[in-house]
């Protein structure tokens, strides 16, 4: 088979995915108008033609106290063939390329040039330290790295030192070539000035979406990172599939704020902007959230459950301070009522908390842990459509998504049309293993063939999360690895009990876990809690609440509250008051296997 014929096999391919999508009875799968895309370099042809050369594709802020910078699909496209013409110039043609450092145009357009006809993109983690950089680059056997300015110092040295295979190192930020590492953007000027004098080598690539496209290292709570393979197939059948479930089109502005290596904002706060025809602006960090929701006004804002429970508890804080609280939850009750016949009281009477969002704010989607249900409702009672998804990234990464009229707050979603979903050994309360079954599901763990036969089993890929389902809609209840088993044989999912915990504002965050009794012959349920010193503050008095014994009798009245309402094998029997962030993965997760966040 040449590859025409290829091509159009998997034209076929995705058109008669689109197909069957569309003739689901599914009341959920609302919005029929995806359009078929073979590989990452189509869609970005097929974006430019569909949403125009000088439709909005990005803001960024390319240079402190200068206004956000806005880049067309056009200017994408060109930059994305130039880069890949340079970097095909420099011999990386079917060669592992690396990209590391904060969100930012030049990212997602190196990105979208290697996916495009050079080889395997391999985007790392920007927290890890050198060592384990080296590591990774290593394994993956990389020979070019791009990187933002503060990683100019760590790749010099590593090539120096000779034990990776790079050979080419690229900065992001630099105008200019300099001590032999080559500028991001003067590559791109020499892959215009090759594609001008007739250069096609990039543009007639060949593009086999079906191998391995990128090479991804997840970041686990246990600390072991493994490298997940997945294809441009993966990828694309998530782009085609997803949006069925919530409407997304190019009036949309994507606000980018998670780590782009992570599968969740690549696919989602990346890809899908791309495949959809909306804008992503780049947030400049943590510290920068409120301030550049207003300067982008966003639509969209993907996050995970530690940002919009930040927001959320920031909120109420403002609206107590200004003693408010009762004001504005009888508009929000009143405008449950008046919403349904149009009149939308929110917009007209809590302007200043809607302003916070930067006034345009629609969708907010929480993903990558557990959320409250009650925040998300709280932000749908402000008028913004709130609602959770849930992805892995051997998954590429989203398995299931809410739909966007009635969401359901405790569910992760409605498994993505053309997936299906299974509950392996189930206990008496239809409690299981999540297993999924579908085109994204990854082409396995990378040179680890036993751990892959593990996890993918007749097809089946084996989550790890324990739930259950109500027909489409998957309901997570923990992770089968945390999972507490009494000496009588009962489970504790640690995660019911940190969802309680958490709903108390005392609590900042918490993690819960077993000990041994002290015959060593029974679990004993502990949690480590840190809590939220202001709210301390507000109940005992500032002096009061620097009294370590009055914080944990305050704790215990609230864990107290708590063990009423469960059985005797869920109580929680023992607490540890923590001053100190936990440790976390780049994803905001606690490790929970880490002895020091299980301390005071």
């Amino acid at each position: 088979m040449d590859y025409q014929q290829r091509k159009q096999m998997e034209r076929k391919r995705a058109e008669d995915f689109i197909a069957s999508i569309n003739a689901m009875q599914d009341p959920d799968i609302m919005y029929k108008v995806s359009h078929p895309i073979t590989d990452l370099k189509d869609m970005m042809n097929q974006s430019v033609a569909r949403y125009g050369a000088d439709h909005v594709a990005f803001k960024q802020r390319f240079v402190k106290g200068e206004p956000f910078r806005e880049i067309t699909y056009g200017q994408t496209l060109n930059d994305m063939n130039a880069l890949g013409t340079a970097m095909l110039a420099r011999g990386l043609r079917d060669k592992r390329v690396a990209i590391i450092g904060d969100n930012c145009y030049q990212w997602a357009s190196t990105y979208l040039a290697v996916t495009g006809g050079v080889g395997v993109v391999v985007p790392l983690d920007k927290e890890l330290g050198a060592s384990e950089l080296e590591q990774l680059i290593i394994e993956a056997k990389c020979e070019a790295i791009f990187f933002t300015k503060k990683f100019l110092s760590i790749f010099t040295d590593m090539r120096e030192r000779g034990e990776t295979k790079l050979r080419m190192l690229v900065n992001l930020n630099a105008e200019a070539a300099a001590d032999g590492v080559e500028s991001w953007s003067a590559l791109i000027a020499e892959g215009r000035e090759k594609i001008a004098a007739g250069d096609r080598s990039y543009l007639d690539a060949e593009v086999y979406p079906d191998e391995m496209g990128v090479l991804l290292f997840t970041s686990g709570t246990t600390g072991i990172a493994k490298g997940v393979m997945l294809s441009q197939t993966n990828i694309c059948c998530d782009l085609m599939s997803a949006p069925t479930l919530l409407d997304t089109n190019e009036r949309d502005t994507f606000f980018s704020v998670l780590p782009i290596h992570h599968t969740y904002e690549c696919t989602c706060g990346f890809l899908m902007p791309m495949y959809k025809g909306a804008c992503i602006g780049y947030c400049e960090g943590l510290k920068y959230i409120q301030k550049n929701l207003q300067e982008i006004q966003p639509t969209f804002f993907l996050g995970v459950p530690l940002i919009f429970e930040s927001l959320y508890k920031t909120i109420w804080k403002n609206i107590r301070k200004q003693g408010k609280e009762a004001t504005v939850k009888k508009v929000m009750k009143l405008n449950k009522t008046t919403s349904k016949f149009g009149l939308n009281l929110n917009k007209l009477l809590l302007k200043d908390i809607l302003k916070v969002f930067g006034g345009r704010m629609d969708m907010m989607i929480a993903g990558g842990a557990a959320i409250d249900p009650q925040i998300l409702q709280f932000f749908r009672d402000l008028g913004i459509m709130a609602l959770q998804g849930y992805g892995l990234t051997e998954c590429a990464p989203m398995a299931a998504l809410n739909q966007d009229l009635e969401p359901r707050n405790d569910s992760v979603g409605h498994v993505l049309p053309g997936m299906e979903v299974m509950i392996a050994d189930k206990d008496e309360d239809g409690i299981g293993e999540i297993c999924l079954k579908g085109p994204n599901v990854m082409l396995g763990y990378y040179h680890m063939p036993e751990e892959t036969a593990k996890v993918i089993v007749d097809g089946w890929f084996h989550t790890g999360d324990l739930g259950y389902t109500d027909g489409p809609y998957i309901y997570i209840t923990g992770r089968k690895k945390n999972v507490i088993i009494t000496a009588n044989g009962k489970n504790v999912f640690p995660e019911e009990l940190e969802y309680y915990l958490g709903k108390s504002t005392l609590v900042s965050e918490s993690m819960v876990w077993a000990s041994q009794d002290a015959d060593g012959q029974d679990a004993v349920i502990v949690a480590t809690i840190k809590p939220d010193m202001e709210e301390v503050e507000a109940e005992l008095g500032k002096e009061a609440a620097q009294d370590p014994k009055k914080v944990e009798a305050l704790l215990w009245s609230m864990v107290d509250k708590v063990n009423a309402n469960l059985p005797l094998f869920k109580k929680i029997r023992r607490i540890n008051v923590r001053k100190e962030d936990f440790e976390k993965t780049t994803g905001k997760k606690i490790k929970r296997f880490v002895e020091s966040n299980k301390q005071q």
